[in-house]
């Protein structure tokens, strides 16, 4: 019986146990710990197996509930579907009903993650590696970043960013490593074989992932498609108006995090032509949706092969000057040092959750964002339109070492204004 017991132990993961007769003996402080506590009921020995047990969002009861059918739906086989598209790993979540909620994306699975299911990136950094990866990105943050990029767009009020939370999920179709697959079957099948024994297991099945949780919107479109149909079949004025400041919006977010990725592929438009609403009136005939926000918050300006510009930047609505209405909505906001450093101060609260977190990176992500919004700023100022803004000097907004301490912050007293020179290889690119 102890051979056999030792061998099942061996699969699970928990190293130099040994069970002679109705004693165990174990290195791991933890697997101790549950040895001992007979009175601690079966539920709360098997406390890692749920992601729920990670996701609790008390400030926001309904994003809750919906992680909760979602976790339902894949204890009850709905798993997530991997989504074709993409080079990271991202998934469609569904409810137990087989209804899209979401689109979740592990920070394990993304573009350059050590678990990332598509080989493209894989074979970019052995067939390439000058150009591999993003020089002005941190490496493996694209899931703070969509989540932060719902955090600026909620704090502006822009509306176009789909809600985004970080969450834990655990899901038999997502990308795990051997072991990890190996240790949940010999797990799984000590807790069958031997039950005294594998409760006692911290975990047994599949660990949770950590990503971003982005609420699948319904009804929109790429770009792509409604701006070709839009070339040939113009839009009512009042449309057209609208679509304008729903662009409008697009732009502030995307120069403010500074994305560097962003197509005409990866934003959505959906509209309703007249008569096609649910109600007899559309309050918003036409809206948009800023999907794929996690290349996003550099730490410096790219200047090193690429430049990552905004596909946006090509098209007529670039041409024309932010509207009143937009000016109205950002400018008073985005002119207070204030608010930008309360806004500062809640991205900081949230990536410093991050394992792999860094001070000294983190002040320099805020350095190129308040850079941005100077420029954003005086850019709604002067009437500018958005590719007038792009084209402004790039600036980098540091914080004085010495000032800035006391509530009041002023861009004179506290930080330091410099402009960033260097310039990409290919500038359209």
């Amino acid at each position: 019986m102890g051979l056999y017991l030792q061998r099942c132990l061996f699969f699970t993961g928990c190293p130099f146990l040994v069970a002679t007769g109705h004693r165990s003996y174990c290195c791991d402080v933890t697997l101790w710990y549950f040895t001992h506590q007979n009175s601690l009921s079966l539920s709360l020995l098997h406390s890692g197996n749920s992601s729920g047990d990670f996701n609790h969002f008390p400030g926001d009861p309904e994003f809750g509930d919906i992680i909760q059918r979602a976790e339902q739906a894949i204890e009850g086989g709905v798993f997530p579907e991997r989504i074709s598209q993409g080079s990271s790993g991202s998934y469609f979540v569904k409810d137990s009903k087989g209804k899209v909620l979401g689109v979740f994306k592990p920070k394990s699975e993304e573009p350059y993650g050590h678990l990332n299911p598509k080989w493209t990136k894989y074979f970019h950094k052995l067939c390439c590696p000058c150009c591999f990866g993003r020089g002005c990105l941190i490496p493996n943050q694209g899931y703070l970043s969509e989540v932060a990029a719902s955090l600026v767009d909620t704090r502006l009020g822009l509306g176009v960013v789909p809600k985004t939370k970080a969450v834990y999920l655990v899901s038999e179709t997502f990308h795990y490593n051997t072991i990890d697959r190996a240790k949940s079957r010999g797990k799984k099948y000590a807790l069958e074989m031997v039950p005294k024994v594998g409760r006692h297991f911290h975990r047994v099945g599949l660990p949770p992932k950590l990503g971003s949780f982005q609420l699948f919107v319904e009804g929109y479109h790429e770009a792509d498609y409604w701006l070709r149909r839009f070339e040939a079949e113009p839009l009512p004025e009042n449309i057209r108006k609208q679509l304008q400041s729903q662009f409008e919006r697009l732009v502030i977010l995307d120069y403010v995090i500074r994305n560097t990725d962003r197509g005409n592929d990866n934003w959505l438009i959906k509209y309703e032509k007249p008569g096609e609403g649910e109600g007899e009136k559309v309050s918003c005939a036409i809206q948009i949706a800023a999907i794929d926000n996690g290349l996003a918050f550099p730490f410096k300006h790219p200047d090193e092969w690429r430049a990552y510009p905004f596909h946006w930047a090509c098209l007529p609505q670039a041409k024309v000057p932010f509207s009143q209405e937009t000016r109205e909505l950002v400018l008073s906001r985005l002119s207070d040092m204030n608010f930008v450093q309360d806004l500062c101060e809640d991205l900081y609260e949230l990536f410093m959750a991050d394992k792999g977190f860094d001070k000294t990176m983190f002040e320099r992500q805020m350095s190129v964002m308040r850079g941005q919004i100077l420029n954003l700023s005086q850019a709604l100022k002067d009437n500018k339109t958005p590719i007038q803004l792009v084209q402004m000097p790039r600036v980098v907004v540091e914080r004085r070492r010495t000032g800035g301490q006391g509530r009041v912050v002023t861009l004179g007293t506290a930080f330091t204004q410099t402009f960033h020179c260097k310039r990409p290889f290919f500038s359209s690119w």
